[in-house]
């Protein structure tokens, strides 16, 4: 059995589900949430470490202004509401991605970070603003100007993702099969896990089905 420490997901379909079922795809996106705390609680029965959740990237930016600025303000109304509960369960709050955003949702990120700091049940690695080949762009330079050995050991320290193991699942829903420049580095030897289901269709057994089947893979990295 493959012991199962990290699972990152494109929380893809939201908008398109509440077109389809609400005419709203507002109305998609608060569906969306529901379905996040589904995953966390089933996350923390599985006993994972680590649960990266791909938010909002940095091609996101390009959606209508009164998309983003209703997706930003569940956002924040989200981790207001909730990052007492998530402290109390002792789940550590981190983000991956560029901080870009307004100073008071700025705050709360950094606010939200700081107060699950110490926590150790499990990790949820929040990917804002986040675009992996910005990030690699990023590890280089970092790398060059401080006149390290390029090698893979020491990009890693540069990487947003920096002690944080590489996930062993990645899945995608919403019946798009791409990886939407998301943990380009760290998914190379993931499996990819791609889910018919529109994010807020999503659910605790979909997704145990799909720990299931990654437990009984045979991983070769290579090797025969």
């Amino acid at each position: 059995m493959n012991p199962l420490n990290h699972v990152a997901i494109i929380m893809d379909g939201n908008g398109r589900w509440g077109l389809k079922y609400k005419k709203s795809r507002q109305a998609g996106h608060r569906a969306g949430l529901v379905t996040v705390e589904k995953i966390i609680k089933e996350s923390l029965k599985q006993k994972i470490k680590h649960l990266t959740l791909y938010a909002f990237s940095t091609e996101n930016w390009k959606r209508p202004k009164k998309e983003i600025n209703f997706l930003l303000d569940l956002l924040e109304t989200f981790l207001t509401n909730k990052i007492d509960e998530l402290n109390q369960q002792n789940i550590k709050l981190k983000i991956i991605g560029v901080k870009k955003f307004s100073k008071k949702l700025n705050d709360i990120l950094i606010f939200s970070e700081k107060k699950t700091s110490r926590n150790s049940r499990l990790q949820i690695n929040l990917a804002l603003n986040y675009g992996s080949k910005f990030e690699l762009i990023n590890a280089i330079k970092l790398l060059n100007k401080n006149k390290d050995k390029v090698n893979e050991k020491n990009l890693r320290k540069f990487l947003q993702t920096n002690n944080i193991p590489d996930p062993d699942i990645l899945i995608r829903t919403g019946n798009t099969k791409r990886l939407s420049n998301f943990l380009l580095w760290q998914i190379a030897y993931s499996e990819i896990f791609f889910e018919k289901k529109m994010w807020p269709e999503f659910n605790e057994n979909d997704y145990k089905k799909i720990i299931k089947s990654f437990k009984i893979i045979k991983r070769n990295y290579g090797m025969i």
